[in-house]
Parts: C-alpha cells; sequence; structure tokens
C-alpha cells in the first residue's frame, strides 16, 4: 500500500511540473495501479504488470493496454486479473503452518493471563507484600496482561470474516485495536527496561534513593509510550491513513514505535552486562561475608533468569527488514513471546521466597517461627568494598 501511494504520488505530480499546458489526447492518470502517461487520440499504450503484483503471480507478467479515444482513456484490455494473474489461494502447508501458530499463541496468551492475574492478586491482597519492587512487577505484570488482551482483540477485529480484502479493509475498529496492541507492546519494553533500571538502583544506591526514584519509573513506564503513540497516531491520520495501519514496510513513521522499542532493547542489554559485573564483584570470596553469600547466589540467579525478559533476544531482529527470516520470527515473537508472561510470573512471583513465605503464613495459620516480611532487610558487604547492598524492600 505504501508502494502504491508513492506511485501515486509520483504520478498525479508529474503533470504539475510542466504547467498548464493541455494535450488534445488523454491526460495522464492514475487507475490504482498503473500510471498511464499523455497519450494522442487514437493512440494504444501498452504497460507490464504492476512491480507490486510480480510476488504473487502464478504465471509470467503480461501486458495491459489502453486505447486513448476521443472520449478518454478506454478501460485495460485484458483486465488486470487476465494479464497479471495472482495467486489467491494460500497453499496447504502455509494454512496448516499458520493454524498451528495461532493455536499455540492462542493457549500462550491464555495461560499467561492467567498466571499473571493470579500474581497481580498475590502481590496485591498481601498487605506485607506491598511496596515499590513489588508495584514495579505488578505493572510489568499488567502490560504483558493488556498486551495479550490487545492481540486478541486485533485478531477478532481484522480477521473476523475469511473473505475481508485487507488491502482495502479500512475501519475506525480496526485501526483502534492496532494502536493499542502497538501501545501496549511498546509499554511493556518500556517497564522491562523498568525493572532492569529500578534493579540497578537497588544494586546501586540506598533504600531512600530507590524510592525517590520509584515514581519517575513510573512516570517514564506509562508516560513514555504515550507520547510517542500519539505521535504516531497523528502522523499516520495525517501522512499515511492507509488500511488499518497495520502495513508497516516501507513506512518511515513506523520507526516512532520500532525505535524506542530497539532504544529499551539496547539499553536493557546494557543494563544486564552492568548488573552481571557488579554481582561479580560482589561475588568476590574476599569481599562477601559467609552470612550473606547465600542471598548474593539467590539475586544472582534471579537476575541471569532475566535474560529473556530484558527483551535481549530482539536485538537481532529488530535491526533486520520487516519480512526477514519470517518463520523463525513469527516463531520467537508469537509462540515463545506468548509464554513471557507465564515466565514473569513465576519468576517474579511463585518463586519468590518473601510470596512463598507469606502464602505459607496464611495457609498454615501459623504465627510463630517466621521471619516476619514486612521488615526492611539491609545487609552490606565489608567496609572495605565501600558499597551498600539491599536485598527487600518490603
Amino acid at each position: 500500500m505504501v508502494e502504491l501511494k508513492k506511485k501515486e504520488a509520483e504520478c498525479l505530480e508529474a503533470p504539475q511540473e510542466h504547467g498548464n499546458a493541455t494535450s488534445p489526447g488523454c491526460k495522464r492518470t492514475w487507475d490504482k495501479l498503473l500510471c498511464w502517461p499523455e497519450a494522442d487520440a487514437g493512440e494504444i499504450l501498452a504497460l507490464p504488470c504492476p512491480n507490486i503484483l510480480f510476488h504473487f503471480m502464478k504465471e509470467p507478467a503480461g501486458m495491459i493496454k489502453r486505447n486513448c479515444t476521443k472520449k478518454g482513456w478506454s478501460d485495460p484490455f485484458p483486465p488486470y486479473h487476465v494479464a497479471c494473474p495472482v495467486e489467491d489461494e494460500i497453499p496447504l502447508e502455509e494454512q496448516s503452518y499458520f493454524a498451528t501458530i495461532k493455536i499455540i499463541y492462542t493457549v500462550g496468551y491464555s495461560v499467561s493471563i492467567t498466571s499473571l492475574i493470579i500474581a497481580v492478586t498475590v502481590l496485591i491482597a498481601f498487605r506485607r507484600l506491598r511496596c515499590p519492587r513489588n508495584y514495579i512487577h505488578v505493572q510489568l505484570f499488567f502490560t504483558f496482561i493488556l498486551k495479550a488482551v490487545a492481540i486478541f482483540i486485533k485478531d477478532a477485529v481484522l480477521f473476523q470474516e475469511e473473505g475481508i480484502d485487507h488491502c482495502s479493509f479500512s475501519t475506525t475498529e480496526c485501526k483502534i485495536s492496532v494502536v493499542f496492541c502497538h501501545y501496549f507492546m511498546m509499554t511493556n519494553f518500556m517497564w522491562l527496561l523498568v525493572e532492569a533500571l529500578y534493579l540497578n538502583c537497588l544494586l546501586l544506591s540506598s533504600l531512600s534513593h530507590g524510592r525517590r526514584y520509584f515514581w519517575w519509573l513510573v512516570l517514564f513506564g506509562w508516560g513514555f509510550p504515550t507520547l510517542f503513540t500519539l505521535i504516531w497516531i497523528l502522523t499516520k491520520f495525517y501522512f499515511e491513513d492507509t488500511a488499518c495501519w497495520d502495513i508497516n514496510q516501507g513506512s518511515p513513521y513506523w520507526w516512532l514505535i520500532k525505535g524506542p522499542i530497539i532504544i529499551s532493547v539496547g539499553v536493557n542489554f546494557v543494563l544486564f552486562i552492568n548488573i552481571i559485573r557488579i554481582l561479580l564483584k560482589k561475588l568476590d570470596p574476599r569481599q562477601i561475608n559467609f552470612n550473606n553469600s547465600s542471598q548474593y547466589r539467590r539475586l544472582s540467579r534471579s537476575t541471569l533468569l532475566l535474560i529473556p525478559l530484558f527483551g535481549t533476544h530482539y536485538i537481532v531482529f529488530n535491526f533486520l527488514p520487516e519480512y526477514t527470516s519470517l518463520g523463525v520470527r513469527l516463531y520467537l515473537e508469537l509462540c515463545i513471546g506468548s509464554f513471557q508472561g507465564f515466565i514473569v510470573a513465576v519468576l517474579y512471583c511463585f518463586l519468590n521466597q518473601e510470596v512463598q513465605t507469606e502464602i505459607g503464613r496464611r495457609w498454615h495459620g501459623k504465627r510463630y517461627g517466621l521471619v516476619p516480611v514486612w521488615r526492611r532487610t539491609r545487609w552490606t558487604v565489608p567496609s572495605s568494598s565501600g558499597v551498600k547492598m539491599t536485598t527487600s524492600v518490603c
């Protein structure tokens, strides 16, 4: 669609370069597929099939002719569907592949939504688990839930009927569904970045600084994607209002969505390397107290599990063209990506020692023999290192 819009603009702008001169024959015209130049009455022009159809044609390209008469241009002969036959049926193998992909990511997002809702309920229901660190986890959970719901809604709107022509299908509902899908995808990446930033704050600064950064991180996590999504909506509405705003190949405005995501992934990767560097330094046996070594080991294991959550596996594909390695991209982003929310819920909630302790305390009804999870626990490395470490803010 973007390529056709460019061709149309070039075709309609060409006559203006020659002033207001008119020809007694047929004027230059655009028939939605080809640009027909000026011609004299009685002249017959022949043009090859549009380049955009070459990828879908099942036979060698033919020629389309039009006759310039005194009344104007005649209809194309032979018709486009005869001269440029297009393969309009998807092979059975591809149909089976896409159907399998849809089943897998539907199951994945359903499992993720269910597990994330349980995780949010647990972190909010227990008063002793309410703290900035867990509040950030809850915000991240919400972005995964909303992204999954937005994908389900977009699928329901765009694929409500099998016979829909997606090249011309354009409704307000489908555009809104695409906008929300892009918005929640960007917020998801931003909150993954917030998780990394907050973890760095806990490793490098004191508890009071961590609390002070909390509201700035919340503003960044929701405000930054909102700003860029609004700019993208305005540019699409005024300069590229085609189809359902879901065709991004060759569109310069897509970088308003893709650019911040790539930057966030790159920053996440740098932060992850920095976290590993800090942990390796703190895990030095010469700088660690015996009582604190187990806490460092738990923190290091949790951090190593954050590799897929920080989105580093998107770096390679985000720097490649949109339709490069489409099969692998679909499998990673839809199939594996759909279970990402479930993995987040498991790591940040179900395997969280504080959550397990609180649930066990409530389940057994025992209020003795347990470490009070509401108490702030701080532990530091020896004074020679000069670094203070906070493991819990609850």
